[in-house]
């Protein structure tokens, strides 16, 4: 095991822009925009698209900015410009049940075809029936039946007439009423007073003579009842038949027009034939008002756009246009845009609607195709989430309204027709929401057996190089931007390999590049230039670092202003640079922070001070019981341990997580066991494990640019640098300033294998090795640590077993 001292050229990865074989980006735009680095997830996402089969929705998970959504949309639209076009909807008047409106499907632009031809039809319809019903043959016809009934209607009156003429009577209409009085001997009509003046025997006879009268009116109005009946029936038998050609002939139209075969065709045809019932059934309300006739224009104008509203095609789902099957991106998904919905309108304290106020949401929209909806977004709403729970199980959608019952006024309410819908659900979600789904719904996430993985990186090559150019220039040309030089692609290239901290592989965050082409076209335009160079691109780089770095610019102020302790010269015992990173969600940084540690003559053991007062998490408590593990292994001869330690992260008030400080931590107490000081300038991070190997960490860039600018900020040395783990090299991109710094001797980064190789570059002293019986050498830093522990382990014998002769103290 040696110690490594890292090149610059180590320190990052740099990419030749003649490498890449263009010289901007425009040069690059015949090629489409490819999946990057995603292989598996395109292969999973095809399989899922182009599977019939039902249950085989798709589930993707991945990062935000990552693409998914996007190259999800690209491929589902590239899938669906294969299928067929599926038909229109419509919904229609249902004339025995008007709360349960019919749907229909047609063939794709006949929906709409229909309702053209139903709304011409209604035009015709209302022009050309009063002039039919008002033309000379209808006229002649009506006057010849209404004729005849009359004749019939003259003779019954002629034998009443007589019959009361008879009796002294004499009879007349009045208001369409019968009106008869009492004549006198020369037939003139009697007062009241006279005839209460008549003597009594002749009133008697009057009356029986009137009541014989009465007998024969109802007599004669139960014979001309029939007749009028007969002549009303008569009649509108004819205008039915003056209106049948009429009607025939307008729907004959239509189901001429309607040429292609659909699937529902017998419902369409029953359609047609109860429209034909319905306008023969609503005549009066088609013919023209009569002056003479005493109708209110108005009222009969409402009531015959009543009867056209029922004639009336609610074309939900219009698919003339499509080209393919359609693909839906529902950003909104709530109760009434994903299931549809019913409209009211408010008419004295009730709400009302009918059939034309239905509303297709957008699984009806997307029968036959594809809807791509966001998990976040769905687990919001409750009742979404349930509706679509139940759709994904029955396959059969019910445009119902959810809180109906709780509606403030009385309401008029409509049960469409339910629909099977056939389409295939998209859900985008993370990788969280569909683990959880997972163990939460089971049942749910069955419907969705085709999982498409978005991975957070990538390994990098140079196909992944040239599709990252070929987005980069497709990026440009959308959004009308300069193009980018390959020195500046290059630029990209290399902060996409920042973004994941690896030498060898690149982010898949491909919004973040996205931004980054933006900031840097508004550099590039703000000198004047035609094309993106590299230094715009640091630029850009540099300009969002100070957007959003002011906490960790603070952070070194408390240094600089010494209300932070940090030592960044000379030697010091028990005490160490450790490295931590921040991270605050849109920015990163890694700052120090001292680590220390006394050790003396105890039974406690190695006590964390930060988890002592629940300032340290999981895994940095794991971290240091690993580290406790690995002291005892170490000094195993000296077991059990007469040991008190404290281990201490001076001015950290914030808490501690994560066990990358574990090796400062170790190094620390081994300088305080051995007395040998350690150098200040050099700070360190790195996890041990029981068997003293250093483990990588993370953000092992931000961790050593910010001890790197602390240490400039006070005046590089040439003794300062970072020890890291040696399995942290490929993850290293570092900036140019660090490589520079590093390139002049003034800073260092070293790697370490086994803690023993950071002890000596830190001590500048060996580590150690068992050479003999009784453990280390002397002189070794190991060595030094077991004769103190020796010592601590005598003393805390002595104080168990004082001498015999001296008293032992409380």
């Amino acid at each position: 095991m040696t110690l490594c001292h890292l090149a610059p050229t180590e320190l990052a990865l740099s990419i030749a822009p003649e490498a890449l074989g263009f010289s901007d980006t425009s040069e690059l735009l015949h090629q489409p925009l490819p999946w990057i680095g995603q292989a598996r997830a395109e292969t999973a996402a095809r399989f899922g698209l182009s599977m019939d089969q039902p249950d085989y929705n798709l589930f993707v998970l991945g990062e935000v900015g990552s693409g998914r959504s996007t190259l999800l949309q690209q491929l589902m639209r590239e899938v669906a410009a294969t299928k067929a076009v599926p038909p229109d909807l419509c919904y229609l008047h249902n004339f025995d049940a008007p709360e349960k409106p019919r749907a229909l499907r047609m063939p794709p632009g006949q929906g709409r075809l229909l309702r053209q031809l139903m709304a011409q039809m209604s035009k015709t319809l209302q022009k050309e029936i009063p002039q039919r019903l008002d033309g000379p043959d209808f006229k002649a016809e009506s006057a010849h039946l209404e004729k005849t009934y009359k004749l019939e209607e003259s003779g019954a009156y002629a034998e009443l007439d007589a019959f009361a003429e008879a009796r002294h009577f004499a009879l007349y209409r009045e208001d369409g009423h019968l009106i008869f009085t009492l004549l006198g001997a020369k037939g003139k009509a009697l007062t009241e007073s006279e005839a209460r003046s008549l003597p009594k025997e002749q009133r008697a006879q009057v009356e029986q003579a009137e009541q014989e009268l009465r007998a024969e009116i109802v007599r004669y109005l139960d014979k001309i009842r029939p007749i009028e009946r007969l002549k009303n029936e008569g009649l509108a038998a004819l205008r039915r038949q003056t209106i049948k050609p009429l009607l025939e002939h307008e729907l004959q139209e239509i189901r001429m027009e309607l040429k292609k075969q659909i699937k529902d065709t017998l419902k369409l045809g029953h359609y047609l034939d109860r429209v034909m019932q319905d306008v023969l059934d609503n005549l009066d309300a088609f013919r023209a008002a009569e002056a003479d006739a005493g109708i209110d224009e108005e009222l009969r104008q409402e009531e015959l756009a009543a009867v056209l509203a029922r004639y009336r095609v609610n074309l939900v789902v219009d698919n003339e246009r499509l080209t393919g099957a359609p693909v839906i991106i529902e950003d909104n998904p709530s109760y009434h845009s994903l299931f549809g919905s019913v409209e009211y309108q408010a008419e004295e304290d009730v709400l009302l609607t009918d059939f034309s106020r239905i509303r297709a949401g957008s699984l009806l929209k997307a029968h036959g195709g594809y809807l791509m909806l966001h998990v976040r977004e769905l687990l919001t709403d409750e009742l979404v989430w349930e509706k679509l729970r139940r759709f994904s199980r029955t396959g059969r959608l019910q445009i119902e309204e959810p809180m109906q019952m709780f509606a403030p006024m009385a309401t008029v309410s409509l049960l469409p027709e339910a629909l099977d819908i056939n389409v295939k659900i998209v859900l985008i979600g993370a990788t969280e929401e569909y683990y959880l789904l997972q163990e939460a719904d089971p049942e749910f996430a069955r419907r969705f057996r085709v999982k498409v993985d978005f991975a957070e990186s990538f390994i990098a090559s140079a196909q992944t190089y040239a599709a990252s150019a070929v987005f980069v220039g497709h990026t440009c040309q959308r959004l009308g931007l300069p193009h980018f030089s390959a020195a500046a692609v290059a630029h990209l290239l290399e902060d996409a390999h920042r973004e994941v901290d690896d030498q060898t592989r690149q982010s898949a965050g491909f919004a973040h590049m996205e931004a980054l082409v933006m900031e840097a076209s508004a550099v590039c335009h703000a000198r004047s230039g035609a094309r993106v160079e590299g230094d715009d691109v640091r630029a850009a780089l540099q300009a969002r670092r100070l957007r959003h770095d002011y906490p960790d610019q603070r952070l070194q102020e408390t240094i600089t202003d010494g209300d932070r302790l940090i030592s960044l010269q000379g030697e010091k015992t028990g005490q160490i640079n450790g490295l931590t990173q921040i991270d605050l969600g849109d920015y990163r940084f890694g700052f120090p922070v001292r680590v220390t540690a006394r050790t003396s003559a105890g039974k406690d053991g190695l006590v964390n001070v930060e988890r002592e007062v629940a300032l340290s998490g999981p895994i940095h408590d794991k971290g240091v019981l690993i580290l406790h593990s690995y002291l005892s292994i170490l000094f195993a001869a000296q077991a059990p341990l007469a040991l008190d330690a404290t281990l201490v992260f001076e001015q950290e008030y914030n808490g501690i997580e994560g066990d990358s400080a574990s090796c400062a931590e170790l190094y620390a107490l081994l300088s305080s066991l051995s007395g040998l000081p350690l150098k200040q300038g050099i700070a360190v991070t790195g996890a041990v494990n029981q068997h003293g190997e250093v483990l990588p960490v993370g953000g092992i860039n931000e961790k050593i640019e910010g001890f790197f600018r602390i240490c400039n900020t006070a005046g590089l040395t040439g003794e300062q640098g970072v020890l890291i783990p040696n399995r942290n090299r490929r993850h290293l991109m570092l900036s140019s300033d660090v490589a520079q710094a590093v390139a002049q001797g003034r800073f260092h980064v070293y790697t370490a294998e086994h803690v023993r190789e950071g002890i000596e570059l830190l001590t500048g002293c060996a580590s150690g090795l068992p050479g003999t019986a009784s453990g280390y050498a002397p002189d070794t830093v190991l060595g030094r640590a077991q004769d103190t522990l020796q010592a601590y382990r005598r003393a805390c014998q002595l104080a168990d077993h004082p001498r015999p002769g001296r008293r032992r103290g409380r």
